[in-house]
């Protein structure tokens, strides 16, 4: 967990970023998008269309500009699982950021038990 601070912007990136983010890249977001792409991660805020109320993660402290700076990053193994990605402008958690939610829907396999018999030890 940290505080980046970078903006990835609205264009897409390859299977990174997605078209649905807000706002222009910054450095801390071209940063963020090149250690997403060395090590298989996505940006997954950026791929679901929301409402703008649902989409910014920032507001300034005079409420004179919002921003997306607020991501939630998975490996793109897990791609598949996300079913939508949006921010809680509403919830009164008495900082300038707004929490950022991530519903998913994760299918574990199950281990099977091996059947095998552990062998005894013959005593000669």
């Amino acid at each position: 967990m940290g505080n980046f601070n970078s903006k990835v912007g609205e264009e897409k990136v390859e299977n990174i970023i997605g078209p649905f983010g807000t706002g222009e890249m910054n450095a801390r977001g071209d940063r963020l998008t090149g250690w997403c792409e060395d090590n298989k991660f996505i940006v997954s805020k950026t791929w679901f269309e929301n409402h703008p109320r649902r989409s910014w993660t920032w507001k300034s402290p005079a409420d004179r500009s919002r921003n997306q700076v607020d991501y939630i990053l998975i490996h793109e193994r897990f791609r598949n699982s996300m079913k939508s990605s949006k921010s809680m402008s509403g919830a009164d958690c008495g900082d300038d950021h707004v929490p950022v939610i991530e519903s998913m829907k994760v299918k574990l396999k199950k281990l099977k038990k091996s059947k095998r018999t552990p062998r005894r030890l013959i005593k000669i």
